[in-house]
């Protein structure tokens, strides 16, 4: 198949899968080109069969686009990469304005070249700004319009069911995955390079924004580091690292926790971890507690969104309500004092993971891709 993805290239669950995915697909034969305004930054070097389309995003000089419309330039890009390329189907994540650029650029190839459009809602496109009203309308109108629809939770197809009752539209839950390869407890970085030799190391990773609850990452460590000898490594930046930082310092743990800001690659560091922590106000999937499990590292993490769909509460992770941060530190440190349950718990974790594997769920997608082109 020749297959277009449009992504948010930038730092961000929705990007990196976007990416794995037209990665996995090159190596199974397809070919894949990326439309968007930059190259995806897990798109580290060339691979055979990939290819990336800037989007000219330079601002015109003409006054009245002083507000560039980046979205029109994105569906004219789009029409021109499949027209060029005899794309088979456009696969754009996000319903806005992905999908939205995507429909234009249907319409626009109508007569000249047929194509499909399938659309992969992640999250915040559905649960934060697809329900403003200034974007309500249009979200609806993009998902309904798509040829296929996926989601990456049952929460999240649910979700967009509650929020917008699409109409005409059946939503397949595909969920994310992850390469059992490259996240593995074999890929561990040295421990001796991240904490001391009888710290505990804890890891957290994200944009840094409210619905991580990033002050609440330190809190719990706070608690685990009272308990015991640790260090907590934050990666990741966004609008609330300064909280988290000024939380450290006031809680009396600055000297143990280290900001390594944004990181590409991350699983060395995942799998050097004793756990992970994730106590989000809400994730629809949790692709970070996955690729942590993947590395063998257990996760304490907030039971909200899609990650009970992911995590079995005391088997291969911990699962408490959003904001409980006395009882995610006092189950992590019940974890952490024990070599056999936290032994148990990482093959436990590692496990689970290979549910989601690529080699799982990239198929899903094929199949799904063959199902909407109607062969």
């Amino acid at each position: 198949m020749r297959i277009g993805i449009t992504c948010y290239p930038t730092y961000g669950g929705s990007g990196a899968v976007a990416t794995e995915l037209g990665l996995d697909l090159a190596r199974r034969g397809h070919e894949v080109h990326f439309i968007t305004y930059q190259s995806p930054f897990r798109l580290r070097e060339y691979a055979e069969r990939v290819y990336f389309h800037e989007v000219d995003t330079t601002m015109s000089r003409y006054p009245l686009f002083d507000h560039y419309p980046y979205t029109l330039a994105l569906a004219s890009r789009q029409y021109e990469v499949a027209l060029q390329e005899r794309l088979e189907l456009l696969h754009v994540h996000y319903a806005i304005p992905h999908a939205t650029t995507a429909f234009v650029a249907r319409e626009m190839l109508a007569k000249e070249h047929p194509i499909k459009v399938i659309t992969t809602l992640h999250g915040t496109d559905i649960t934060l700004v697809g329900q403003e009203a200034s974007f309500y309308a249009i979200t609806k109108f993009s998902i309904e319009r798509s040829d296929g629809v996926t989601a990456v939770s049952q929460f999240l197809k649910d979700e967009t069911y509650r929020a917008f009752g699409p109409v005409g539209c059946d939503l397949t839950v595909i969920p994310n995955f992850v390469n059992l390869v490259e996240y593995s407890p074999a890929v561990a970085a040295s421990r001796e390079s991240l904490a001391p030799a009888d710290h505990k190391l804890l890891v957290h990773i994200s944009n840094f924004r409210e619905a991580k609850r990033v002050k609440d990452v330190v809190r719990i460590f706070a608690r685990v580091r009272r308990a015991m000898p640790a260090t907590l490594v934050m990666v990741g930046d966004g609008p609330d690292r300064g909280d988290a930082e000024v939380e450290a310092r006031d809680l009396g743990v600055a000297q143990d926790v280290r900001f390594l800001g944004r990181l590409d690659t991350v699983a060395p560091l995942l799998a050097a971890a004793d756990m992970f922590v994730l106590p989000s106000q809400t994730e629809s999937f949790g692709l970070a507690a996955l690729e942590a499990m993947a590395c063998g590292t257990p996760v304490v993490a907030a039971r909200t969104g899609g990650l009970p769909e992911l995590i079995v509460d005391g088997v291969d992770g911990i699962l408490e309500p959003v904001g409980s941060v006395e009882a995610m530190a006092r189950r992590a440190v019940d974890v952490l004092r024990d070599p056999a349950r936290h032994a148990q718990m990482r093959e436990a974790a590692r496990a689970r993971a290979a549910n989601f594997s690529s080699e799982v769920i990239v198929p899903q997608y094929e199949a799904y891709y063959h199902q909407v082109l109607g062969r």
